[in-house]
């Protein structure tokens, strides 16, 4: 059997980290996935999915992404049924995440006011040494040998 899914998308609101009784951290999120058309009002259409993380998963997702954050999930489908405070049966289907990452440079993820997210204010880039342009690569300095005919006999040689 399969069960794979594979999205990327921005966090509807921050995700809510819990413990279970058995201290297991676990965190629950939102993401909003971009069908890629628009409806006949020229808005666009997303999709909304439930996304579930345990463990050092859930941590990290809670310590570096927060509401609008770009965010690539891979995980598996699951469906778990449960009763509502009414007494109805209701089934959930959510994302349960595998792995989780960032999408694009930190700057597309940064929040407002220069702050990064990360609890500290955005860094400057660091100055990238100046690159050197390789010279051009001269093909005439090889040997006639180096494009010598092989002979294989026409055996396959794997």
């Amino acid at each position: 059997m399969l069960n794979v899914v594979a999205i990327v998308g921005r966090l509807g609101a921050d995700p809510q980290l819990r413990q279970t009784t058995t201290g297991k951290s676990v965190a629950s999120m939102r993401i909003a996935c971009d069908r890629g058309r628009r409806d006949a009002n020229g808005q666009s259409v997303a999709d909304w999915f439930d996304v579930v993380a345990w463990n050092q998963t859930a941590e990290f997702v809670c310590k570096y992404f927060q509401k609008g954050s770009m965010i690539a999930v891979d995980g598996r489908l699951q469906s778990r049924s449960y009763q509502d405070k009414s007494g109805n049966n209701r089934t959930a289907i959510e994302i349960v995440a595998n792995n989780v990452n960032f999408v694009g440079p930190k700057s597309m993820n940064a929040a407002p006011m220069g702050d990064a997210g990360y609890g500290a204010p955005m860094a400057e880039p660091a100055a990238r040494p100046a690159m050197q342009q390789p010279s051009a690569a001269s093909y005439s300095a090889g040997s006639n040998d180096d494009f010598a005919l092989i002979e294989d006999e026409g055996d396959l040689p794997f």
